[in-house]
């Protein structure tokens, strides 16, 4: 991105909940996503005088038991006793000094593009599994945050992380960047924080802010909620509920205040979340975008990325509905999956200090304490962080009952009406025939009912009394963006037998690569010259070499 920023002018000041640059450690391996890495790391080691460690791992042992596995199967000429002997000692001297020079190769190469820019440049070559390294070195203490590429040397068309990336995020002690755009550097486009008022999404904020000053660019906070799924829960349990059942469980009484809390409440309370980021950022001396945004939080957010072009998404790690054994929320984890542009995913945390303030001024009755905590489990931590700020803005210190009820009156101005109107919630509604024929295109019937029950609630968000085509399309689309389902294709014996003479560490990422080959030209069988092609293809994607 290009032009000043409304960042640009303010040097970094590293403020609480924001992850350090001091000490980056990046994980190499040669690939594109790697090496986008590396010069992102670079770029931001530059703004603090930052050091970078290279990593990376090569399994010695590893390759040396595989080979032994596989002397019994090796062509007839290897099975003499002297030419045996021969291809030991050969592939002990690849083993003991060929992996040692690579990975030396590739510490000189990111030496040589941090020394470029003044950054120091220390080495690391572990003997081990990949994420296992990575993960022992993170553990030490030594570093702030890790960059690593989603994909590595194994990539194959279809692929959207790789399996060494995932276990290091999902363990990772310490912040992790993710390079996703092989192309792209952070500023091509906005960063964009999730917002969800919890400590880590604030101090994912607290990141963004700081390195859009770094870099000089823009940050949007986007906040979103999903108004739709309890309307599809509670009509998914109300077809099972006996009438004797659905008095104990007080059916209509839950029904209605969801269906409030959800359309005015939740939107309210993530909208003060982002009032409260723009304090947060005003205090900063910086400007942010702000915006709410409706539907599945992950696709929301993807799709705010998408429309507006951003370079990088900073989350935390897990969200405010995380509990003490979870290792990654599950909106991050499938935005790391889905997301076309880098990725920060931060375990840093800070608390707003209103909110501070608020919890250590701010006193409750008894009996504003125990209508609080009958409040849904789901909500009760919303409901009394509206309170309490509803609270400070008026200056109040101490909180009755009665002050609870003005506030959830205020979130949800249905008030618990026993109308009719209310205890009809769950009448379906008619249909236009576009509308109809729309969502009969969804070929999974279980999917097909879930968009139209959220097409439903969308209507009825709308006032309208028919579901129409605009009610079901923005569903659709959320459906093709999905990846396509890839074709069927056969192996012939003959290539089949071929492959099963691939070593097993590495034929599945053969099988896939062959597969993806013979799709991209237009074939469903593996055979012939096709197939051959194809197994060439597939052992230059995973043994590149230069022949320039």
């Amino acid at each position: 991105m290009s032009g000043a920023s409304p960042l640009a002018d303010t040097p970094p000041v590293l403020a609480s909940g924001a992850a350090r640059l001091d000490r980056i450690l990046v994980a190499l391996d040669q690939s594109d996503f790697a090496n986008r890495a590396l010069q992102e790391a670079v770029r931001l080691a530059v703004t603090s005088q930052g050091k970078i460690t290279g990593i990376h791992a090569y399994a010695a042992r590893l390759h040396d038991r595989r080979f032994k596995q596989m002397e019994g199967g090796l062509p007839d000429r290897y099975r003499r006793e002297k030419e045996m002997e021969h291809q030991r000692d050969v592939h002990e001297d690849l083993i003991g000094m060929g992996l040692g020079l690579i990975s030396d190769s590739y510490h000189d190469s990111a030496g040589a593009i941090s020394a470029a820019q003044g950054v120091s440049f220390a080495r690391l070559s572990p003997e081990g599994k990949n994420y296992t390294c990575l993960l022992e070195a993170m553990n030490t203490g030594d570093f702030d945050v890790l960059a690593m590429g989603a994909l590595g040397l194994g990539a194959v068309a279809g692929s959207t992380i790789g399996t060494v990336c995932e276990r290091v995020v999902r363990r990772s002690p310490i912040d992790v960047f993710v390079a996703k755009d092989r192309r792209r550097p952070i500023g091509d486009g906005p960063i964009v924080v999730g917002m969800d008022g919890s400590p880590k999404s604030f101090g994912a904020l607290q990141t963004a802010m700081d390195i859009g000053r770094r870099l000089g660019v823009e940050v949007h906070v986007v906040a979103a909620y999903d108004p739709y799924y309890h309307y599809v829960a509670f009509n998914k349990i109300s077809t099972v509920l006996s009438d004797e059942a659905g008095k104990v469980f007080r059916f209509k009484e839950q029904e209605q205040l969801h269906e409030e809390l959800i359309d005015d409440g939740i939107a309210k309370i993530y909208q003060a979340h982002l009032n409260v980021a723009e304090t947060v950022a005003r205090d900063a001396g910086v400007t942010i975008t702000p915006v709410l945004v409706a539907g599945k939080p992950y696709q929301a957010i993807r799709k705010y990325i998408e429309k507006h072009g951003a370079s990088l998404l900073v989350v935390g790690k897990t969200g405010v509905h995380a509990d003490d054994g979870l290792d990654i929320g599950g909106n991050t984890e499938n935005l790391l999956r889905m997301v076309a542009c880098h990725i920060w995913i931060g375990q840093g945390e800070f608390v707003p200090p209103m909110d501070v303030v608020a919890e250590e001024t701010i006193m409750w009755s008894d009996e504003a304490e125990e209508k609080i905590n009958r409040a849904p489990d789901f909500v009760r931590g919303i409901a009394r962080t509206s309170v309490i700020r509803q609270a400070q803005a008026q200056g109040h210190t101490f909180i009755t009952s009665r002050f609870v009820d003005q506030v959830m009156a205020a979130m949800m101005p249905g008030g618990g009406s026993d109308s009719d109107a209310s205890r009809q919630t769950f009448e379906r509604l008619d249909w236009s025939d576009e509308a109809r024929a729309l969502v009969q295109t969804v070929g999974d019937e279980t999917l097909r009912e879930n968009i139209g029950l959220r097409a439903e609630k969308s209507a009825r968000r709308d006032a309208s009394a028919v579901v129409l085509s605009d009610h079901v399309l923005p569903f659709l689309d959320e459906i093709d963006l999905r990846a396509p389902t890839p074709l069927p294709v056969t192996w012939k014996a003959a290539s089949l037998a071929r492959l099963q003479r691939v070593p097993e560490a590495f034929r599945a990422t053969v099988k896939q690569s062959v597969e993806d080959y013979v799709r991209a030209h237009g074939a469903d069988t593996i055979d012939g010259d096709l197939a051959e092609d194809a197994f060439v293809a597939a052992r230059q994607n995973m043994c590149p070499v230069d022949h320039a």
